[in-house]
């Protein structure tokens, strides 16, 4: 099996990235709560792109995921999403065959974000979402994890961080109709004691939250 180098962490050290969600509870459940505020509002039929571990695809009802790292995607199986190995920028998958693709923190590890996205669109149907959740590289915690990338922490040494104006003009560029941002987790995830309501549009909270329709 061929390792891919930025999933290498993930697969190295799966439990204690896992294990980040337990640790930081409020922040991840805010970080549900501003994704699931976005969800299609009818049944839909999910893929997770960067799926890791399943944390947000068994919560947020998304049923397929795919990943790079095998012992993630044990995980998520275990959580009852059906997985498969793979990397965002080639999906196993015919044209138009989702309604939902879902990229949880995802985009700041692809090698190539812009063909991820051309295949993104390409397995959702016409009218199909695209849900993304990114960290602001211009938030606190973006800043702190660009000082984590530059001193070579695992897990953050393999990122590259964006900012939502950066990410929605790249979806502007693939011809995505971006049609609502949000933002959550206004202060450090260690400081967080309860969830947070998300707030419309970017700029405060460290997670933003960016749904767009495929035409």
């Amino acid at each position: 099996m061929v390792m891919l180098p930025r999933s290498r962490d993930f697969d190295a050290l799966t439990t204690r990235y896992d294990a980040w969600f337990e640790r930081h509870r409020a922040a991840y459940l805010s970080e549900l709560k501003a994704l699931r505020a976005l969800l299609p509002k009818k049944p839909f039929l999910g893929l997770e792109v960067g799926v890791g571990t399943g944390r947000f695809a068994s919560a947020l009802g998304v049923q397929v995921g795919v990943d790079p790292a095998w012992n993630c995607l044990r995980l998520a199986k275990g959580r009852g999403v059906q997985v498969i190995m793979a990397v965002g920028e080639e999906l196993p998958f015919r044209n138009g065959c989702f309604d939902l693709v879902l990229m949880v923190v995802t985009f700041c590890f692809l090698s190539d974000p812009q063909k991820a996205l051309s295949e993104a669109k390409r397995v959702l149907r016409p009218g199909g979402l695209l849900l993304m959740g990114i960290i602001d590289r211009e938030s606190p915690l973006g800043q702190l994890y660009a000082r984590k990338k530059a001193e070579g922490k695992p897990f953050y040494r393999d990122a590259d961080f964006y900012t939502p104006g950066e990410v929605i003009s790249m979806l502007a560029e693939k011809g995505f109709r971006v049609i609502k941002v949000s933002q959550t987790v206004f202060r450090s995830p260690e400081e967080m004691e309860e969830v947070e309501e998300p707030a419309e549009g970017f700029g405060q909270g460290s997670f933003v939250a960016i749904s767009a329709l495929r035409p």
